[in-house]
């Protein structure tokens, strides 16, 4: 530590001041964009607008030095262990803690006012054969972008889950969503998308080129050019497949952006009316529960087990039965030089082919390559070269 003292950049106070005036510059570049007519002639002058607002919230919760408070804290290196990570989300005392312990066998503090969960309390889930780690993350409050509370650390984690649980009050529900939803926006966690797709590459020389496969009606080089200028970048390939928007590309550019499935959950239904009930429980990837009544907690596991696209395959030896009774758990779309490397990766080198039995083979079992899709229940046999 004694090498940092001497440093201006790693002081406490230095690191306080930095956060002030970029949280000002921010609010600054929020309130032209706010005042600014949108059309054609502004398309322009919004893009360089939202390019500075996405550098400055970078710098914000990526501070320099050490000084920032954006390490991970106490109770928040939790490592990551089973076949998924799924991070609890929600507003203080809307049941996380409740879920954890109906859900896990893990005992979180529950009280019903508010920060009873100063730290990250890691729980273990198993369901079909899957073990899944769920975290129950301090309650996340408005200003977490800004490195309010804990709000950087719950990021952190939230940024290495394989998919969001956001736990919401039934009879507030709508309010935190869209709270939470902008707060995660905000700093660059997507729920429920897709990356776009945009192929964005920095080269040597020959200014920005901007090409398409569809016809392009937000952007244009003039844009593409502005936007990229402000990151100092003054040559670059950017290649369009879909009709993108302005922010898509600062996504791309930004390069750091988290796309993950989110479970919306409303707990606390046994506070509102049945019709209300009905009308939540009928959005996508929503669930309605109530812990305390003990309703509908059978659905949420599934729920979240469908949202996380992962399927079970098993593995079998020459004139073997398969060992039905451990599966090894993968995403969906993973092919079988996926397969062989999570089983060593010394295979791929002995590798002649693979025999498959299950939905995903034409007949069974089917002599498979390396680029074979596997499928919910496949089992998967690898030959090896002889010698």
């Amino acid at each position: 530590h004694g090498s940092s003292r001497g440093s201006p950049s790693a002081t406490p106070l230095n690191a306080a001041v930095r956060t002030m005036g970029i949280l000002e510059k921010i609010r600054e570049i929020e309130n032209e964009i706010n005042r600014t007519q949108k059309n054609k002639a502004t398309e322009y002058h919004l893009g360089l607008l939202k390019g500075k607002l996405a550098r400055y919230r970078r710098e914000l919760l990526e501070p320099r030095g050490g000084g920032g408070g954006g390490g991970r804290g106490e109770g928040f290196d939790v490592a990551k262990s089973g076949d998924a990570r799924v991070a609890m989300i929600g507003f203080p005392s809307v049941g996380k803690s409740s879920i954890l312990s109906a859900l896990t066998s893990t005992r979180s503090s529950v009280d019903s006012y508010e920060f009873t969960t100063l730290t990250c309390i890691p729980g273990n889930l198993h369901y079909q054969g899957a073990k899944i780690q769920l975290l129950d993350l301090p309650g996340i409050i408005e200003g977490a972008s800004e490195g309010k509370g804990r709000g950087r650390q719950v990021i952190s984690v939230a940024k290495t889950s394989d998919a969001v649980l956001m736990m919401l009050d039934a009879a507030n529900g709508e309010v935190q969503r869209r709270l939470l939803e902008k707060e995660l926006e905000t700093v660059g966690i997507r729920l429920n998308r897709r990356p776009p797709a945009i192929s964005y590459r920095p080269k040597g020389g020959g200014g920005v080129c901007l090409t398409s496969t569809v016809p392009l009606t937000h952007l244009d080089e003039r844009i593409c050019a502005g936007i990229l200028h402000d990151y100092r970048v003054f040559n670059a390939e950017i290649l369009c497949h879909e009709d993108a928007t302005i922010d898509d590309l600062i996504d791309v550019i930004e390069g750091n952006r988290v796309y993950v499935p989110c479970v919306y959950v409303y707990n606390k239904i046994d506070t509102i009316t049945i019709e209300e009930v009905d009308r939540l429980a009928r959005q996508p990837r929503s669930v309605v529960i109530s812990c305390a009544m003990k309703l509908n907690l059978d659905n949420l596991v599934p729920s979240l087990w469908r949202n996380l696209d992962l399927i079970r395959i098993y593995t079998k030896r020459h004139s073997e039965p398969p060992n039905l009774g451990e599966a090894m758990i993968v995403k969906r779309g993973t092919t079988i030089q996926s397969v062989c490397r999570l089983i060593h990766k010394s295979i791929l080198e002995t590798f002649r082919t693979a025999l498959v039995w299950g939905t995903s083979a034409k007949h069974t079992p089917q002599r498979c390559g390396l680029g074979h899709i596997v499928q919910d229940g496949d089992v998967v046999e690898i030959v090896k070269k002889a010698g």
